[in-house]
Order: structure tokens, then C-alpha cells, then sequence
């Protein structure tokens, strides 16, 4: 078993710019070389600006290149829950806006004939129980009423038709806009593509400091100093990242397993749909299949961060709760686990403005292959002059509650909601 992220060790990737055509001057500065800053860089080139992007690691190492490849429409949260809390007109805006972040990833993918396994296959949401069940339905009454009259909720039978016969789910509610793709070959073919047309990323070259210096900003890093009209933060759970963001953005670590590939028939039976699904636990899991025949299987398996003891114990946990729905796997091997940090904010909304001059994106809280793509493709947009608008622009961001002491409590909020799931 190896402890790589399987979408990135089965390409090749692509290299950035060589540090010998390192700039002093650029129109735009990107931090951060994972979808957000690619896609930024990409539109920014195309618009005639000169674009560095800056990258600590290697291109869309982080969570561009270690999540589950689901490209999904929907929010994070329940749809009548924010129209409580936001009113009808600007929950409606923001679920739009997560339709148009999958249009957005089409569109690339289409215009730029990235071969990256891009699928329209819709998403499951699965009720583990009967009380989770009766929640899906009155969601899916409002979200039908109000805002997509393209989904559907499914009875016990259905769903269990759609993955392969298991009958551990009570039902489910059905968005038909979502995709997946494979998204380390998305991930080199979006840098080599904004490379080609102008912008420079150069990777192992973090950020070391941010100022102002009169009309610009002096963006130093390990390879020298850049004058630059603006900066876009794309950094994600960096901790390189000025105070103010790391203070709004909780890392949560998110783990996922890749099985061998199966034989056909196996395969044809798991998941016949091909939907991506996600359970209604709180303890919550998400797979799909893949174009050579395996099954990824993620989740918050286990609320530390990312690290190699805990993927070992995330890809145990994560391979007993593959069991539990597909006991007939229990033999399959997995051929990878890897953990990963979701950028988390407080509202599970991404968050998206400006900061003391400074253009940031960041807290895509689990909904970043799709939104970080079509934020970097607004930000990039925006910063070359063009009118655009941004339903999450400059919304209010509420710092995490004893920001600093906060991730040392993740155990004990793991605890309490498995707790939740088993009795509750």
C-alpha cells in the first residue's frame, strides 16, 4: 500500500519555470500553486498580464491533488438552513454559485481538450437512517422549488440499485449537475496550460514575507524579491499565510483509500450508476469510481491532521467503513491511502475579497476541486480589469472560536459526533 495520493502518482507531472527566468517585476503575483492560483494564472496570461505564480511545493500537491476527484453542484450545508440564516434570494445566489463552479471546470476542460477523465455523473446523498431520510426530503422539496428543479429523491430500492445493490442506505437525494475527473492529470494539464500562455510558476519557492512599498507590493520568497500591482493569496491551510487568514481557517484532515483495480464484473456490480455518493453521517464518507476500476473511498476518518500515522489508521477505519457497505471487497486490496487538510471556515462557505490590498481566496471547506477552479477563474477576471460578480465577495468571515488551541480539541469533536452517529 502506498501513502501517496493515487491521482498524482499515476501521472507524470509537470515541471514549473526554471529559477534562472525568475522575475523582479510582475502586473500579478500569485501565492500559491494548487487550482485556485493555476486557475487564477491561467486567465490572468490569457488577459495579456504577466502572472508569477509562487509554490512552497510542487504544483497542486496539496489538496488540489489529494482530495476525491468529485466535482459536485449543492452546498456544504443543508439548503433550508440557509435560507434561514442568509434569506431565500442570497441562499439561492450561492447554490447557483456552486452550479456555475462546475460549469466553469467543464468549460476549461472542453476549451483546453484536458483529457482528465471529465464526467457529468451526478451525486448521490445518501440517508443512513430513517430520521436522515425525512431531512433529505424536505431539502430537496425547497431545492426543488427554489433553485434546481433538476433533482430527485430517491426511495431505499432506488439507491440501492444505484450502488450495486447495498441495502445500507434508507434512500437519497439526487443532484444531477455534478461531475468527477481525475484531478492530478486536471491539475498538470491546467499549469502546463497557463505556462504556455505566459505565466510563470516556479515551484519549491514559498513566500517568506508581504508589504507594501508606496503604489506596490514587495513579495519576497526563497528566490529573491518581486514588485508587484497586486497579490492573489491562494494559500489555502498554509501556514505561511499572514495571521489574519490562519486565524479564519481551520485545516481538517480528510483521508481516502484507492482500491486495486477489479475485475470487470465486480467492478460493473459495486457501483453501476458511477454517481459520486456522500453519506448523511456526521462521520460522513464519499467515493466514486475510477476510468481503470477502482473504488475511492474518503473521509474524516479521523479528526487529526494529515500525517503518516494517522493515514495508516485513517485507511484502516476508511477500509471497515468500505466493508460495511460493500462487504464483498473484503478481500480486495487497497492500493492507496493518503490523508490530506480541508481549509474549514466557520460557515462552510468559501470566502473570497480583499485584505488590506491583498486579493485572497480561501476556506473552500470540502467543495474545493470545482470552487477553486471557478474562483481563480473570477479572481483572475477581476484582477485584469473586468466587472464581475462574486456572491461570497468580502462576506463577513468570523475567526475560529480560541483560534490556536482549537486543533487540539478536533479528537474530542471527533468523539462526540461518532457518538452522535451510533446513538442518535
Amino acid at each position: 500500500m502506498k501513502l501517496v495520493p493515487y491521482w498524482l502518482d499515476s501521472i507524470s507531472p509537470v515541471s514549473g519555470t526554471a529559477l534562472s527566468e525568475f522575475p523582479t517585476r510582475a502586473d500579478v503575483v500569485v501565492v500559491g500553486g494548487g487550482f485556485t492560483g493555476l486557475s487564477a494564472a491561467r486567465t490572468l496570461a490569457k488577459a495579456g498580464k504577466t502572472v508569477v505564480v509562487l509554490e512552497a511545493d510542487q504544483i497542486a500537491c496539496h489538496a488540489s491533488g489529494r482530495n476525491g476527484g468529485h466535482v459536485n453542484n449543492g452546498t456544504a450545508g443543508n439548503f433550508q438552513s440557509m435560507v434561514g440564516k442568509y434569506g431565500l434570494e442570497q441562499a439561492v445566489a450561492l447554490y447557483r454559485f456552486f452550479d456555475d463552479a462546475v460549469d466553469t471546470v467543464e468549460q476549461i476542460v472542453t476549451s483546453e481538450n484536458i483529457d482528465c477523465d471529465f464526467r457529468r455523473c451526478g451525486k448521490l446523498k445518501v440517508a443512513w437512517t430513517e430520521k436522515h431520510l425525512a431531512g433529505l426530503r424536505a431539502d430537496q422539496d425547497a431545492v426543488k422549488q427554489h433553485v434546481d428543479p433538476e433533482t430527485d429523491l430517491l426511495d431505499r430500492d432506488a439507491v440501492a440499485a444505484e450502488i450495486g445493490g447495498s441495502t445500507t442506505f434508507e434512500g437519497g437525494m439526487l443532484y444531477r449537475k455534478s461531475a468527477q475527473m481525475h484531478v492530478g492529470k486536471f491539475g498538470s494539464a491546467l499549469a502546463a496550460n497557463a505556462m504556455s500562455t505566459g505565466a510563470k510558476i516556479f515551484e519549491n519557492t514559498p513566500m517568506t514575507a508581504l508589504h507594501r512599498a508606496g503604489n506596490v507590493f514587495e513579495v519576497s520568497s526563497s528566490s529573491g524579491v518581486i514588485q508587484a500591482q497586486n497579490v492573489l493569496l491562494a494559500t489555502g491551510t498554509s501556514r505561511r499565510a499572514p495571521n489574519w487568514f490562519r486565524r479564519r481557517v481551520m485545516p481538517v484532515g480528510s483521508f481516502i483509500v484507492a482500491t486495486a483495480p477489479m475485475s470487470e464484473d465486480l467492478f460493473s456490480r459495486i457501483l453501476p450508476g458511477r454517481r459520486n455518493v456522500v453519506t448523511t453521517r456526521n462521520i460522513h464518507n464519499y467515493f466514486r469510481t475510477t476510468a481503470d476500476r477502482r473504488l475511492i473511498f474518503g473521509g474524516r476518518a479521523n479528526f487529526s491532521q494529515s500525517s503518516e500515522k494517522s493515514d495508516i489508521q485513517s485507511g484502516q477505519i476508511l477500509h471497515s467503513a468500505l466493508t460495511e457497505i460493500y462487504p464483498e471487497l473484503e478481500s480486495t486490496e487497497i492500493d492507496y491511502c493518503w490523508g490530506g487538510n480541508v481549509d474549514m471556515s466557520v460557515d462552510r462557505l468559501p470566502h473570497a475579497g480583499e485584505w488590506n490590498g491583498v486579493t485572497y481566496a480561501m476556506g473552500l471547506s470540502g467543495h474545493g476541486v470545482q470552487m477553486s477552479v471557478h474562483l481563480g477563474h473570477l479572481l483572475g477576471q477581476k484582477l485584469s480589469g473586468e466587472q464581475v460578480d462574486i456572491p461570497v465577495w468580502n462576506r463577513p468571515w468570523q475567526p475560529i472560536p480560541a483560534y490556536g488551541l482549537a486543533t487540539h480539541f478536533m479528537p474530542v469533536v471527533g468523539a462526540y459526533y461518532r457518538a452522535k452517529d451510533r446513538y442518535l
